[in-house]
């Protein structure tokens, strides 16, 4: 199984960006699907997950200005994130669970910087 993250980028703040993440080679049914993220020195942290059925749940400091959706058919996530802030920048992990087990896509860097 391969997850394949892109769309990051450089945005000034209150900008916005939209992230994708594809999961390929799985013969199972896709879970829960989520996006994490990584400053440096800091520890991964979740981001915003959602279940195969669409139930949805988000940080605290994302609240609000992030969206999280997916498209079974596609088996694809999506970040949809709207006034960004400097503190948003962080290298942006998706992952996947399928069957009990997680699977991690490759990272996209995210740099919200004036």
């Amino acid at each position: 199984v391969q997850l394949q993250a892109s769309g990051g980028g450089l945005v000034q703040p209150g900008g916005s960006l939209r992230l994708s993440c594809a999961a390929s080679g799985s013969r199972f049914s896709i879970g829960a699907m989520a996006w994490y993220r990584q400053a440096p020195g800091k520890p991964r942290e979740l981001v915003a997950a959602i279940t195969s059925g669409g139930s949805t749940n988000y940080a605290d400091s994302v609240k609000g200005r992030f969206t999280i959706s997916r498209d079974n058919a596609k088996n694809t996530v999506y970040l949809q994130m709207n006034s960004l802030k400097p503190e948003d920048t962080a290298v942006y992990y998706c992952s996947a669970d399928i069957i009990g087990y997680t699977y991690w896509g490759q990272g996209t860097q995210v740099t919200v910087s004036s």
